[in-house]
């Protein structure tokens, strides 16, 4: 088709029940295995994206509850969990690993109905990935001799981890997983617009019997964020959000010796050769870009296409984008669903118009979007140049920009013009092309014939303004650890 016009026919709706999920009127904060309220009494609301109706009231940490926290982590990595053998941690990461498992239909719903995203996303992606994580680091627990041979692994002690609102079960357990298998205490601070999946997951480790304090959860603004990173009884900050905070994050470490990981923005290149299967590439494109949102820091917002093939490839991109459900996110028909937050769908519409302001050309599918909620269509521009706002900032929203290259030379010069260096993807029948443009992608994770796949054995982190560390795999647990000579 080409025209951008939609499937003359309809899904019937497909909504998941909300039945499955018991929100409480009100949160505590999680800090020594109690629930407490905030210092100062204070709350504040979560709402649903979806119909900017109230969710919950949760209590609204402070710099005295984050060092409240801090020192009931201590205590615990002081009494015994620092010192507990590997296979008795391990029992406890099976232990959660298994009870997320069985309450995978729960978390689902809720992180739904609290992050916006499409259910069939959190229930076949998001909940799978962080129980894949707590099993897959149960694992190492007792086996880090093997992990770093010829070294002795030690636990940092109190690790202090701030993670963002695109993926909040899933960034709880990539960060918690690694950190309490090498023998560390946790203080997390999740986003103020996401809390509740963090805050269901401290009644999991309730029910694993967890011994209070391995785990403590804030819930708060930034500067409760900031308050933990300044903490001098923290060992070790990990941080996954915007490059601007990032910054800040480095800073408030700057002279101290913690230890820091950092996962930043990216603005990845989806680079397309004129040898690619083009209608798998299609779909791999709409995954790297439209993948809950576009909310993704590897998200591959900039389309390379070689350009014998660009108009062909455009072509198909818009029939496939006539064919994306935006709407409801408990539908399980859903495939974009609502953006996070008031502000961050004001940042797209921003961008959007000064893309369409420098001269881009801007394309969306017709597509009736609800009354209500913080809805965006997805969106495609071409005849972007590389000057281009929408082609340097991260959007952090479904916007791609199409740029277009005649040799590889060319594509990995703009692949690589960029501040960021998180992810990349390569489309090509070659695979000898594979390997030649791996190697000069500045790019902490590459794609090959597909994109936006993890892997809890898989190392993910970037370099430039996109941080640096590695979270993942072995990589992942070493950031956890302090390694000595036997």
């Amino acid at each position: 088709m080409g025209d951008g016009q939609a499937i003359p026919w309809e899904y019937a709706p497909a909504p998941e029940s909300r039945e499955v999920v018991k929100l409480r009127e009100r949160y505590g904060l999680f800090i020594g295995g109690r629930w407490v309220s905030a210092s100062d009494g204070e709350t504040f609301q979560t709402i649903d994206p979806s119909t900017e109706e109230p969710l919950a009231e949760v209590a609204r940490g402070t710099a005295a509850d984050m060092d409240r926290a801090v020192r009931a982590a201590r205590a615990a990595f002081r009494r015994r969990w620092g010192d507990l053998p590997g296979r008795e941690r391990a029992k406890y990461l099976f232990r959660i690993a298994r009870i997320l498992q069985e309450r995978s239909r729960e978390f689902a719903v809720l992180e739904s109905m609290d992050s916006g995203k499409p259910i069939r996303e959190s229930r076949d992606v998001d909940v799978p990935l962080a129980a894949a994580h707590f099993w897959y680091y149960a694992g190492w627990a007792d086996k880090l001799d093997y992990a770093f041979p010829g070294r002795v692994a030690r636990p940092l002690g109190v690790a202090g981890q701030i993670i963002p609102w695109n993926f909040p079960l899933l960034m709880l357990a990539w960060k918690i997983a690694p950190a309490v298998a090498a023998g560390n205490t946790v203080v997390l601070k999740p986003a103020s617009t996401t809390p509740l999946t963090a805050l269901l997951f401290a009644d999991v480790c309730q029910q694993a019997d967890l011994p209070p304090g391995v785990v403590n959860i804030v819930p708060g603004p930034g500067d409760v964020g900031m308050a933990l990173v300044r903490n001098p009884g923290v060992d070790k900050i990990a941080f996954t959000g915007s490059t601007e905070i990032g910054r800040r994050i480095a800073a408030g470490v700057a002279g101290s010796d913690k230890a820091l990981t950092l996962e930043l923005g990216g603005k990845a290149a989806n680079i397309v050769f004129d040898d690619a299967p083009l209608d798998q590439a299609v779909e791999g494109i709409v995954n790297g870009i439209y993948f809950n949102q576009g909310e993704v820091c590897c998200a591959g917002s900039r389309l390379l296409v070689q350009e014998s093939v660009a108009e062909a490839l455009i072509g198909k991109l818009k029939d496939r984008l006539a064919t994306i459900r935006v709407g409801d996110p408990l539908d399980k028909n859903t495939d974009v669903g609502a953006i996070n937050s008031r502000a961050q769908l004001e940042k797209i519409t921003e961008l959007v118009a000064a893309g369409v302001a420098e001269g881009a050309e801007l394309y969306q599918p017709a597509c009736d979007l609800p009354d209500r909620g913080y809805f965006f269509r997805p969106t495609l521009f071409t005849n972007v140049a590389q000057s281009h706002r929408i082609a340097r900032e991260e959007i952090f929203g479904p916007v791609l920009s199409v740029l277009t290259f005649r040799t590889p030379e060319e594509a990995v010069e703009k692949a690589n013009n960029t501040p960021y260096g998180l992810s990349a993807g390569i489309w090509t029948d070659k695979g000898s092309r594979i390997l030649a443009m791996v190697r000069r992608m500045k790019a902490g994770v590459v794609w090959a014939n597909t994109f936006n796949r993890f892997d809890p054995t898989s190392p993910f982190g970037g370099y430039k303004e996109s941080g640096y560390g590695r979270e993942g795999g072995r990589h992942g647990l070493h950031a956890y650890v302090r390694l000595e000579d036997r």
